[in-house]
């Protein structure tokens, strides 16, 4: 089973950085987690978010963050649409499935003479 944090979004802010205080390089990142298994893929309606500045290269944490930040990032969570949670049977669930159900009804066959 393998989880990953796939980015759906990236902003680039034109707020200061609360370490370096670059105006360029600060990046708000939205990541929807993705499950993948032997049986199913999956989209899950978890979502994080990252703000990160490339000219430092530091995470910047909520407790750093200005005033300003927090209303840009008020308004980029609302303008963001993450993608619809759902699950994609692979071929092997579906190979299971089938076996199971061809079982059943031989077995009811085979009890019903």
């Amino acid at each position: 089973m393998s989880e990953t944090l796939v980015t759906i979004k990236e902003v680039t802010l034109n707020n200061n950085c609360p370490e370096c205080y670059s105006k360029d390089g600060l990046r708000l990142t939205f990541k929807q987690k993705f499950v993948e298994t032997t049986f199913y893929k999956s989209i899950t309606s978890k979502v994080t978010h990252k703000i990160e500045c490339k000219t430092c290269n530091s995470i910047i944490y909520p407790v750093q963050w200005t005033e300003d930040i927090e209303r840009v990032f008020e308004y980029q969570k609302k303008a963001f649409i993450p993608r619809k949670a759902s699950t994609y049977l692979k071929k092997a669930s579906w190979i299971v499935l089938v076996s199971i159900l061809a079982i059943i009804i031989a077995i009811i066959i085979v009890v019903s003479f």
